[in-house]
């Protein structure tokens, strides 16, 4: 049956290590991309979900990245906002004022980020937990400070460097939609990079090197090696998510990597599920629609219950949803803390049993 394991019998190491081993997995992914490319087709009049599309996807990019370093390497880090900034101002920089083309912007903002990522990661070596985190929160600190007071970088006390829409081969990028695709495309290399990485020599020494450091370093494992490395491709994924979100927004701005930029991927991460490829997915899906919700229902209430306009509202919903994300973040650590990625494999697994399920 397309949908159990029974009777599907693997007769190679390739197969039994597929990504997608069941017919129904695989059924499952071509309708889930049929989904991503045409149902955006029918939201052409309407930009705002759109809009909200394109965030989630440009937030998925980045939690990916993260997720390899805090999740399958057990690398904390505290600085993804900050290497966002690197590769968004390195691709502004070459976009306005070198008039490189938009490609060429992204792949450098990449390089840039993962260069800049591996020199921070340079004192996983010695140290690790809370002291690494506080190492990446000093990385977070001093770009911040670099754009902010180098005139060269992000034009002194403004920080602002405007650039124009993303153009391939003559065709603008220049609306909701067409951005969507262009930022789709860009997700999808990273989602499935990121699976086979993983699942991969390198992904299996970061899984080890999570595990237990001083053992992987006893079979071969080259420790300094592949923590710089996890760094790097972290960072590079960051790096590409910074540089497309400044072309999606036509302006780099130091506001849209600050360290609240940091702890929200982190949240990502935390719930979405630590070590899942698919829960960075769902945790940047949920924390994005979650102020979305919570302004629509706050609103509602203060609205319709107790008579209160949205202007006396819009202070409180701000440090409202800091708390919700506070709270959250505490909850899927004690109740669930392998996040909604053990949640969905709970849900498959009963359906995989049904009707022997229990």
């Amino acid at each position: 049956m397309i949908n159990r394991e029974s009777g599907v019998f693997q007769t190679s190491y390739q197969g039994d290590m597929a990504v997608y081993p069941l017919p129904l997995a695989k059924i499952a992914l071509g309708l889930t991309l049929a989904a991503l490319l045409l149902v955006p087709l029918g939201l052409a009049g309407n930009d705002h979900l759109l809009s909200i599309l394109n965030t989630i996807a440009l937030a998925s990019i980045g939690a990916i990245g993260l997720n390899i370093l805090n999740g399958y390497t057990g690398q904390i880090s505290l600085g993804q906002g900050a290497f966002m900034a690197v590769g968004g101002y390195t691709a502004a920089i070459l976009s306005a004022r070198y008039g490189m083309p938009f490609w060429f912007g992204i792949l450098a903002g990449g390089s840039m980020a993962a260069l800049v990522g591996a020199l921070f990661g340079i004192p996983s070596l010695r140290i690790k937990g809370l002291y690494l985190a506080v190492a990446t929160l000093a990385a977070q600190l001093i770009i911040e400070w670099t754009i902010n007071h180098v005139p060269w970088i992000g034009g002194g006390a403004q920080s602002s460097i405007y650039v124009d829409s993303p153009r391939l081969l003559g065709f603008v990028f220049n609306t909701e939609l067409r951005r969507y695709y262009l930022i789709l495309v860009f997700f999808l290399l990273a989602y499935f990079g990121a699976q086979n990485l993983v699942r991969s020599r390198v992904g299996r020494a970061f899984i080890a090197i999570r595990d237990r450091d001083v053992a992987a370093e006893i079979i071969g494992v080259n420790i300094f090696k592949y923590k710089l490395l996890a760094f790097a491709v972290s960072s590079f994924y960051a790096g590409v998510a910074g540089a497309l979100w400044t072309y999606y927004l036509r302006i780099a701005n130091y506001e849209n990597f600050t360290l609240a930029v940091s702890v929200e991927y982190l949240t990502m991460v935390i719930i979405g599920g630590l070590g899942s490829v698919l829960g960075s997915v769902l945790g940047a899906i949920f924390i994005k629609l979650l102020p979305i919700a919570l302004d629509l229902t706050v609103i509602s209430i203060a609205k319709n219950v107790f008579g209160i306009s949205y202007e006396n509202v819009a202070n409180f919903l701000a440090n409202f949803q800091l708390l919700v994300f506070g709270a959250l973040i505490i909850l899927f650590l004690i109740v669930e803390p392998e996040g909604l990625a053990r949640l969905w494999e709970n849900v498959k697994r009963y359906f995989r049993l049904w009707p022997y399920s229990y």
